[in-house]
């Protein structure tokens, strides 16, 4: 058994881990709200796209009258998918329980549904990126040979941090100039999906091409289950954050209103014009949406392994101060059975 010593140094130690986890578990808090924000602050932007596209598509042709093909190559869903690109957002760092975990599994499974197409993979976030380079070959750009049936074509790191819409529009253009020269013939999407702390799933969403817009065209989902939602809502309340998902502010009520009165509009370019300009920034939006949803529901799964930590930590100082006690009890009990032995000895 441990000395009084040892016991002292351990709980010692354990206190100061304590008071680290639960440093980190506030500052997740604060990145969660600040997460929240940013998603919020970029829906109305979102819903003002998809209502024009939506109005766009309502009141124009969208395939030729003389090739029968779609106006916009985005738009083609006959084309057989051979080639498929899969983009796989995690995190950057470590420490957020079961997160990364979580939305790896996905690809896996969606290699193995996918187990007779060929498969380009572009990685976005440190811990994705890791994961798969130990799993399948990196593509060698001069070559223009495929480097496996399954291989990363793309790595994107440190881009999560502070998400910029101009670097996500560069990530989504090259994507979809692949996907028009139909060296790629559809773009998936594997993300965590949050709307709330104790409202969040891993998804694999087809962007690629475009279908049912301002809808979620959802392949695969995996719900979290109850006992994981239960201890994200411990660490909501007790970190203070709210476990509702974002009011609808009035911005965005009127958002919703854009462009879908039922009149006629008379449009100045041609719907050529219109879409080729158009139907990049939606594919651009869905990925930049995709990102602060999936930064959000990091900073959440931090916040929420950082409590857990600190609630262990609390368990273990408790027992070794149990033990220490005990410990020191027997100690003094030994120290006075000596005393009494020995003057009985007299």
């Amino acid at each position: 058994m441990a000395n009084v010593l040892d016991l002292r140094r351990r709980i010692r130690s354990v206190k100061n881990t304590r008071q680290i986890t639960k440093a980190m578990k506030m500052v997740s808090a604060a990145k969660l709200r600040r997460a929240q924000e940013r998603a919020l602050a970029a829906r109305p932007f979102a819903q003002m796209l998809t209502n024009v596209l939506q109005s766009l598509v309502s009141r124009t042709e969208l395939v030729d009258p003389e090739t029968g093909m779609p106006l916009h190559p985005l738009l083609r869903e006959t084309r057989p998918e051979k080639t498929v690109l899969i983009i796989i957002v995690t995190g950057d760092r470590g420490l957020a329980g079961a997160f990364n975990t979580n939305v790896l599994k996905a690809p896996l499974r969606f290699v193995e549904y996918l187990k007779d197409k060929n498969i380009d993979v572009v990685a976005i976030g440190r811990k994705g990126r890791d994961f798969l380079r130990r799993r399948f070959p990196v593509t060698d750009p001069e070559s223009p040979a495929r480097a496996g049936r399954v291989q990363i074509v793309g790595e994107y790191v440190n881009i999560l941090g502070k998400i910029e819409f101009d670097a996500v529009e560069e990530v989504a253009h090259k994507i979809i100039k692949r996907y028009c020269n139909e060296e790629i013939d559809g773009v998936y999407l594997i993300f965590n999906e949050f709307k709330s702390v104790i409202s969040q799933r891993v998804i694999v969403q087809r962007i690629l091409p475009v279908q049912d817009i301002g809808r979620r065209v959802v392949t695969q989902a995996e719900d979290f289950s109850a006992e994981a939602r239960e201890r994200m809502g411990e660490a909501a309340r007790t970190a203070g954050v709210s476990l509702r998902a974002p009011e609808t502010t009035e911005m965005d009520r009127e958002a919703v209103k854009f462009a879908t009165a039922p009149v006629d509009y008379i449009y100045e370019q041609p719907p050529e014009e219109l879409l080729t300009d158009l139907l990049p920034r939606y594919v651009t939006v869905q990925i930049y949406q995709s990102l602060l949803e999936s930064v959000a529901a990091e900073n959440a799964a931090r916040m929420t392994a950082m409590d857990s930590a600190t609630n262990n930590a609390n368990d273990v100082i408790d027992s070794l101060t149990l033990t220490l006690n005990r410990v020191r009890q027997a100690a003094i009990t030994k120290e006075i059975i000596e005393i009494v032995s020995g003057a009985a000895a007299l």
